[in-house]
Order: structure tokens, then sequence, then C-alpha cells
């Protein structure tokens, strides 16, 4: 045998004092667990000398010095030959107090918790009563409510209309009468009047970091609004390719659109609406990042995420409305579904924010890649006796990859200022290698040949 986190030895009831605290702190950390006397803390087995008053001790002290009361099984058991006492106990009112202080278990030790560790243990414990969603929303009026948004959502998930007051209490958005913030978030006329935080902030930079940014957006709304938004800035920010099918044109984006989509139906479906961030969208220029305020819930890990098919849903009834347009399955498949269609997909909590990643299929990421795609240029220029310079070459590779890319972009990429970089685009066309298709807002370069 030997000691963890709800297993604990004690030599014998001389350690009672020990015995209690470790009692304490194991249910603090897991709600239930086992301490035996007569077993040495390297699990040797030893035994003590057992009498009803011994049993009756063990019984008082737990009683006296453990609050909330606890009431544990205490029995004798024959271990290796040897007469012991075990006790087993569970409790779901924590945080518990031995003498007056909490404990809590930590690998095989109890350590005594910070008040803020304590504060955090209140919250997780009362997590189901103090939830966001099924909170009145004591401001709210059903003069509030889009009929428009939410005649939209009823015939979406097959439901019938009749009034404003009817149709939310059937889906059970009310609460003796009032409206429950998930009412107002998802068909409120102005969602951002009562809530600050139904807000989208999205951003793209001309680089891998936020040194230089090239457009930022804020959205404000309901929520089927807001993850609208986001799609639309995804999609304007990212490369778009395309196939045909018989006489239609199909879009590609680089980044499979039914996966970041997922990506920002979780972000907003299960952010902490208590923190007062926004959902973010960032556009880096070899990735793309899903940022939500909360973090995982649940005490959930990304291995488990992503390995384990599992979720915990910090918004029960967002999640129920979303599963109601099929927006969400109740299966936990969000994050499958997101390595399915990008296995390269990334998941990390980061201070607080759960980040969804998404790896840019165009971008240029290593010298070595750069290398090949300038002497894959420098050949195309034998062609029209040219030999071109490095920053002409980074110019010409650019524009190979994205033809919508920017001036201010290309500056940020090759690393010389705007007007450098303008004079190179010049001297390009000047020698028929490039040429503009369309106007300077909506058009596109072609690399000819």
């Amino acid at each position: 045998m030997e000691e963890n986190e709800a297993l604990e030895f004690k030599r014998s009831t001389s350690e009672l004092k020990e015995a209690i605290i470790s009692i304490v702190a194991i249910l603090n950390k897991h709600q239930n667990g086992k301490l035996i006397f007569g077993v040495k803390n390297d699990g040797i087995v030893i035994g003590q000398h057992i009498t009803e008053n011994t049993l009756r001790k063990v019984s008082k002290a737990i009683s006296d010095h453990i609050e909330p009361k606890l009431y544990p099984i205490i029995r004798k058991q024959k271990i290796s030959n040897e007469e012991c006492i075990v006790i087993e106990f569970q409790g779901q009112d924590i945080p518990y107090y031995a003498y007056g202080r909490a404990y809590k278990r930590v690998a095989d030790e109890d350590r005594l918790m910070s008040a803020k560790e304590i504060e955090k243990l209140i919250l997780e414990k009362n997590k189901e009563k103090l939830r966001w969603d099924s909170e009145v929303c004591k401001e709210a009026k059903l003069t509030d409510i889009s009929s428009k948004r939410l005649k939209w959502f009823l015939k979406e998930a097959g439901h019938e209309y009749h009034s404003v007051k009817n149709s939310l209490d059937k889906l059970g958005l009310l609460k003796a009468g009032k409206l429950l913030n998930t009412a107002v978030i998802l068909f409120g006329k102005k969602s951002q009047q009562l809530f600050p935080n139904a807000k989208l902030r999205c951003a793209a930079f001309a680089t891998t970091t936020t040194s230089l940014i090239v457009d930022r957006q804020e959205f404000e709304g309901d929520l089927f609004y807001l993850i609208d938004k986001a799609e639309e800035y995804i999609l304007k920010n990212i490369h778009i390719g395309m196939r045909v099918e018989g006489m239609r044109r199909i879009d590609i984006p680089e980044i499979d659109k039914d996966a970041f989509r997922e990506a920002i139906i979780n972000a907003f479906c299960h952010r902490d609406y208590y923190e007062r961030d926004s959902v973010n969208i960032a556009v880096f220029k070899d990735r793309l990042e899903v940022r939500s305020p909360g973090g995982l819930y649940g005490g959930l890990t990304i291995e488990q995420i992503k390995n384990k098919m599992v979720s915990r849903r910090r918004n029960e009834e967002i999640a129920d409305m979303f599963h109601e347009v099929h927006f969400v399955e109740k299966w936990g498949r969000g994050i499958s579904l997101i390595l399915d269609k990008e296995p390269d997909a990334d998941f990390e909590v980061v201070a607080g924010i759960f980040v969804t990643t998404f790896k840019r299929k165009h971008y240029v990421s290593s010298p070595a890649q750069m290398t090949v795609e300038k002497t894959k240029v420098e050949k195309f220029g034998e062609k029209f006796g040219e030999k071109f310079g490095e920053n002409e070459l980074k110019v010409i590779v650019l524009l190979k990859h994205n033809s919508k890319i920017t001036v201010l972009e290309l500056a940020g990429k090759v690393g010389i200022t705007t007007r450098g970089i303008e004079k190179i685009l010049q001297r390009l066309k000047e020698k028929s290698i490039i040429k503009r298709i369309g106007p300077v807002r909506g058009g596109h370069w072609e690399v000819i040949g």
C-alpha cells in the first residue's frame, strides 16, 4: 500500500490530531477518502491495540474538531493479520475546517489553505447556483427582446411563435415572469446596453506579433450577430482559394470554415460572462487565434478535451439554445470536429483565457522555405534576363503567396518602409513582372509567368 491524495496512514491514535487535519485536507480536495491507523507512512502494517473506548475516542475527536459536521464510517479491520482502524469518509459541504483552520491535500501532504484558496473553493462549490446564464436580468423588460430575432430562432429550431412572452416561457428563459440573462444576450434588441461584454473585438496584424496592426474592428449585439461577424472578419482577412465543380466556383478558405466557426461558437458558448472581457479574434501572418475569457470549466484539462471527447458546460442555458438551432451538440464533439478538419489546431489556456490557434497554410514560415521560393523566383527571372535584388525577391515571393497583400503588410514582412515597397512595385510593374488587377481597394496583384 502507498499513501496518495485520498489515502492517509497513521502509526496509531497517538497521531489523532494529525489524522483530523488529514481528513479535512482530503475532503477539501476530493470530497471522499480513507484513513488507516496502524500503518506507517511507508505502507508497512504494524497494527495497534484497539478497544471500544479507542473507537469512541476517534469518533468524538472527529465530531468535536471538524466543521461542518462529518459522519464517517469507523471500524476495526484486520490488515496483514494486524488490527487496524479504518475510517472512510465523504462530504460535499466544503470547505471543511480542522481545529478552526482549512487544509488542502497536495500529493500526500496536508497544506494550510490561504484565504484566496478558501474563497475559490466556496465559489467552486456554489458554481451551479451561480450560473450567469440562468440568473434573472433585473433591468430587462419584454420590450427589450427582438421579436424578429426570436422568430428566426424558433423557425430554425422548428418551433411555432405565438408571442414573445409565451415563446420565451416555453424555451425556459423566464423565471417568475422575469427574463433570464440568456434571453437578453441571445434575443435582445441592444444586448450591449445591459451587458457591456456582449462584444467582439477583432484585429489583423502585419506580422507574427502584435507590433503592427493593419485593421481593428469592434462589434456589439446579440450572440448570433457576433458569431456571424466573427466568421465574416476571418474570411475577409485570410486567403481564399477556389476550385471549380461543373459550372460553379467553390471558394476554399486556407483554414477550414467549419473548424474556425466551431471555435467561434465554442468561444461564445463556454466563455465566462462574469468577466468583462470580450471574445477576441486575432489574425496574424502565420496563424488565427480565437480567444475566449474564462479558461476551461469544471477542472477539465487540454489533454482531456482533445483525447477523451468530454466537455463541461459553463453556460447550460446558452448551450441548450445553441443546440436547438444545431450550433452545438450535447456530446462535446466540438474539439473533435475542429481537429478532424484542422489536425494542426492547438489549444491552450493563457492567464485564464482559452485560446484556439489555427495555422495559416500560405505563410512562408522558415528561412529554408523562403530560400526555396527565392530559387524558384530567380529561375523565373532568368526568363526575362533579370537578376532581382533581395527585397525584390521577397516582394515577388509574398505576392505569389498572397495576391491581396497590402503595401503596409509588405513593408512589415520585408522590413522596409512603405515608400520603399512602392518603389519596388513600380519597378516590377515597369518590367512587366507584375501587374495590378482591379482598383487599389478590392483588387489584387498578379505575378506574370
